[in-house]
């Protein structure tokens, strides 16, 4: 059995593993059993299989042991659109998809290039005198927790702790004590976050849930536990996803410089980079869970039984040889076949996979375009996040003028 390991930082060795396996292969993911599926086009019939659900409460025998004591509990129990199926996820779906609309997204624009401006400023500042710059943190963290705070209406004075605690969510290195104080913990910026919004609604996503929630009457209203539970998701997967998004993204083309060359004589676009980073380095290399309905047989003579547990392996998808041949780590913006998994597929489709792609679009292209001659801070050894989930880099220090190679 293949043990995934929990600090990421055996991620490339894993990726040739999972591969090597075949479609799928048994995982250890924290002390749990698990199917990892890293083969594409078996992982995409499996994501819009209804043979495989996502309530674990369900239909995950081990579920009550789990909930009790596994680090990443969370993923499990929380009762949202990404662990609910059919009914209840079309209705939580739908409250969530009202206020992410493609007008709407599309209506961001603007915002978007304007937070991305202001952040450049404080970045040139911070770096004008040489002083390398944390680009995760400064950029690719700072801009989609603004956005994500504008869409949900979240006060300045919570964004620090939504994004400390979102990161534990993430963290794999936790004891199961940690992680349930973090969870905990977070929770409660949420139940702040809600009570401000009673008090005072606004024309955010927070209000128009909170309103689902108490006015409904047609079978469609939320749940206290849905609503906590769906902020806490908006907020996760809109703010994580992304900061990996434009963190890998910008690691890439600095350390491809053949690749931002092309981009920057026009050909290739800025949309080649967002798709061909999410394609190489996706931003969760694995996500839990979902669990077979009924004995599923899979290419290679695999057998996933009833009520076995599974998780999407992403990373090793998107390199895949089956897509990719022996090119599946080269980084490529020119690449025909940029198709990836990397949002997910089938009913589960990440809905926030527009305004990602529109946050690191803004942010890439204005950054090169205001740092021409960016380049990582000398010395550098980019070191991956703390999880087996989340795939980025803990920091991601650059100069804003580097020397041109001679």
């Amino acid at each position: 059995m293949l043990v995934l390991d929990p600090t990421g930082r055996a991620r490339e060795a894993e990726t040739a593993e999972l591969i090597a396996r075949g479609p799928a292969c048994p995982a250890d993911v924290l002390g749990v059993q698990v199917w990892a599926v890293s083969d594409p086009d078996v992982l995409a019939d499996l994501l819009k299989d209804p043979r495989i659900a996502k309530d674990g409460l369900q239909h995950w025998p081990d579920y009550e042991p789990v909930a009790a004591g596994w680090p990443l509990a969370l993923w499990v129990t929380a009762r949202n659109m990404s662990t609910t199926d059919v009914d209840h996820h079309r209705r939580l779906r739908r409250l969530v998809s009202t206020a992410l609309t493609p007008r709407q997204i599309a209506a961001l624009t603007p915002r978007i290039e304007e937070m991305t401006a202001g952040l450049l400023d404080e970045i040139a500042a911070a770096g004008a005198d040489g002083t390398p710059v944390d680009l995760r943190g400064q950029l690719a963290r700072a801009l989609p927790i603004l956005v994500i705070s504008h869409l949900l209406g979240l006060p300045d004075e919570l964004r620090d702790s939504f994004c400390r605690y979102v990161d534990g969510v993430f963290d794999t290195t936790l004891t199961p004590e940690q992680s349930q104080a973090n969870n905990a913990a977070l929770y409660t910026v949420i139940s702040g976050l809600v009570a401000a919004k009673r008090e005072q609604p606004g024309d955010d996503m927070t209000s128009l849930l909170i309103t689902a929630r108490d006015t409904e009457g047609d079978g469609s209203a939320l749940t206290e536990a849905e609503l906590f539970d769906t902020l806490m998701l908006v907020v996760a997967a809109g703010y994580e996803t992304t900061v990996n998004l434009i963190d890998n993204s910008i690691a890439l083309l600095l350390t491809h410089a053949s690749q931002l060359e092309l981009v920057c004589e026009g050909k290739a676009g800025w949309d080649d980079v967002v798709e061909e980073s999410l394609r190489r380095d996706a931003p969760l290399a694995h996500l839990p869970m979902r669990y077979a309905l009924e004995d599923i047989e899979l290419p290679g003579g695999v057998t996933v039984h009833r009520g076995e547990a599974i998780i999407a392996s992403y990373g090793a998808a998107g390199r895949h040889p089956s897509r990719h041949g022996d090119s599946g780590a080269v980084f490529d913006v020119t690449r025909s076949a940029k198709d990836h998994l990397a949002f997910g597929h089938g009913p589960h489709f990440c809905l926030g996979a527009p305004l990602a792609r529109l946050e690191a679009r803004t942010a890439l292209r204005a950054l090169f375009e205001r740092f021409p001659r960016l380049a990582l801070a000398p010395g550098v050894e980019l070191e991956p996040v703390d999880s087996l989930i989340s795939n980025g880099h803990r920091v991601l220090p650059v100069v804003l003028e580097g020397i041109e190679p001679a």
